[in-house]
């Protein structure tokens, strides 16, 4: 057990602290679609200027060149279209950090590796825990190499994190990327360009409490009349008063319409973005606001009527009811979900999956435990190798996504939602749960073990099970239920000490005739006798 990691404790997730609904623009006209595109293209270009200035600017950046950022940007836009561009720009920027961080943590965590394997023998064989060396003379040769390499990269990217300096692309750089290769992606010139441009625009406004429908510069009036604030190089657009132009759209959100209403009637911060969608021809206008954190139950009231333990895997999850006490109930359940085919797809699925999992978990008044998964470290090839099947197994597994999703949907349904630690829940789930969950009528997988163990542990009970009884009838023929004290054990034969709680189903522990007397038990090897005894007479032979 040295080997082990220290396991962290269950805990209780937080609810989401922010709301987002999307609703689409109907019925947009020719004019409407042209003056989004300019104002976004606008505003896309001096977004494109201040990143420049907020990247030159580095980790010298202040409030007073903040301020300076802004009043540029106001000259050519307004105040609160300025006020949105510099947070977008400053997000990017700590966005792109953050990003820096993780290569260069990556970058090590490869370089270990590669050092730990080139330090064993070439074949010398691995374990389930750590890999061996390289299998040949040329893989080690090849390894060595490139350890070089992701040194000088490792040395380059702190250089740059150092220096305040990071990478931006406006658009993406994957959309960026597929320019040069429009045959496989199987598009023309122009579609990418459509996309380009689309992807750099921003038409997006933070809100502000207190003014009319909480948001000044895109307003949605209660009954879905969107207008917005032109800058002031784009002012003779205006169709309405005070240089504003009103959409001939109407948006109506079905979901969380009501809490989006009560906000904007109470004049409350609301902050809106829209967004083409070139693949469809479609607009869409996004409203998001934050929310109070909800108050999460204390972790003994999640535990108080047992849960549900949820293995999460590459195609389905896997989940399985507990009691109180951490025994199965029922059968196992699957949730299955298909992760092939374009993102919006894929999200679809994975919603469709959870929300059958919370409906069930709903019914039945139980929280949910669920691994704390972080595939951050697990998916570099120094670690695996060859093991590509493995890689893009874990790779493709949404756990990001599905775990903000899952908590995000269970605050909506007041369902409770418990993290656990994922070390070996597969492994020691198999191995203790695997044979006598298994029948003739069920055939139970490593991954319902799985989410036994995880229900398990968030109960606060160890994974391993009790000990059986004997398999004929329960008593000494082949052993005892537990282990029994050794022949030379001190006071083997003493009284029971006082414990608590039932220890028979018929009698308490501590009570009856004979609950401190071991001689009056019957057992083998105990003068305790149930019937009435007389001594033989003498043999005949004295």
């Amino acid at each position: 057990m040295g080997g082990l990691r220290e396991m962290a404790a269950p805990f209780v997730v937080l609810g989401p602290s922010g709301v987002a609904v999307r609703d689409r623009l109907k019925h947009l006209t020719a004019e409407d679609e042209h003056v989004l595109r300019l104002v976004g293209d606008h505003l896309g270009t001096l977004a494109s200027r201040d990143l420049k200035s907020r990247c030159a600017a580095g980790l010298e950046h202040d409030s007073e060149q903040w301020a300076e950022r802004k009043r540029v940007l106001t000259q050519e836009s307004s105040s609160r279209w300025a006020g949105s561009l510099t947070k977008a720009t400053h997000d990017q920027w700590a966005l792109a950090r953050r990003g820096q961080l993780a290569h260069i943590q990556s970058l090590e965590a490869g370089m270990r590796m590669i050092a730990h394997r080139l330090s064993l023998p070439v074949g010398h064989k691995g374990t389930k825990r750590a890999p061996g060396g390289y299998r040949s003379r040329r893989e080690w040769h090849a390894k060595t190499r490139r350890l070089h390499v992701l040194a000088d990269r490792l040395k380059a990217a702190r250089a740059d994190r150092d220096a305040g300096r990071v990478r931006v692309v406006r658009g993406g750089k994957r959309l960026l990327n597929t320019r040069h290769h429009l045959q496989a992606v199987q598009l023309t010139e122009e579609q990418w360009r459509t996309r380009w441009e689309a992807g750099r625009r921003i038409l997006q406004a933070d809100g502000e409490s207190g003014k009319r429908f909480g948001n000044e510069t895109i307003r949605v009036t209660p009954g879905g009349e969107v207008s917005l604030k032109l800058p002031a190089p784009l002012a003779h657009l205006a169709n309405a008063p005070h240089g504003r132009y009103v959409l001939t759209a109407r948006v109506s959100f079905g979901h969380r319409g009501e809490q989006w209403a009560d906000r904007v009637t109470a004049n409350r911060a609301v902050a809106y973005r829209i967004q083409e969608d070139t693949a469809r021809a479609r607009w869409y206008l996004t409203a998001s606001w934050t929310i109070p954190p909800v108050k999460t139950v204390p972790l003994a009231a999640a535990r108080a009527h047992g849960l549900v333990g949820v293995d999460t895997n590459a195609d389905h999850l896997a989940a399985w009811r507990l009691d109180a006490h951490g025994n199965p109930v029922g059968e196992p359940l699957r949730f299955g979900y298909d992760l092939t085919g374009t993102a919006a797809h894929r999200d679809a699925q994975v919603r469709h999956a959870l929300i059958r999992l919370l409906h069930w978990a709903k019914r039945h008044g139980l929280a949910i435990a669920i691994e704390d998964l972080d595939f951050t470290a697990e998916k570099t090839r120094e670690k695996h190798g060859r093991r590509k099947k493995f890689r893009n197994l874990i790779s493709g597994m949404p756990v990001a996504r599905l775990r903000a999703r899952l908590v995000s949907m269970a605050a909506e349904l007041g369902i409770t939602i418990v993290a656990v630690d994922p070390a070996y829940t597969s492994k020691w789930g198999a191995q203790h749960w695997r044979k006598p969950l298994t029948s003739t009528t069920r055939k139970t997988t490593r991954h319902d073990t799985a989410a036994v163990a995880i229900g398990r542990r968030a109960l606060g009970y160890a994974i391993r099970r009790r000990t059986a009884p004997p398999p004929q009838h329960r008593s000494d023929a082949v052993g005892h239920r537990t282990v029994q004290a050794r022949p030379d054990t001190p006071r083997r034969e003493g009284n029971r000490p006082r414990i608590p709680g039932p220890r028979t189903r018929s009698v308490h522990a501590g009570r009856g005739a004979n609950a401190v007397d071991q001689d009056a038990q019957h057992r083998s090897g105990h003068p305790a006798e149930h019937k009435s005894w007389k001594q033989d007479s003498l043999p005949l032979s004295l």
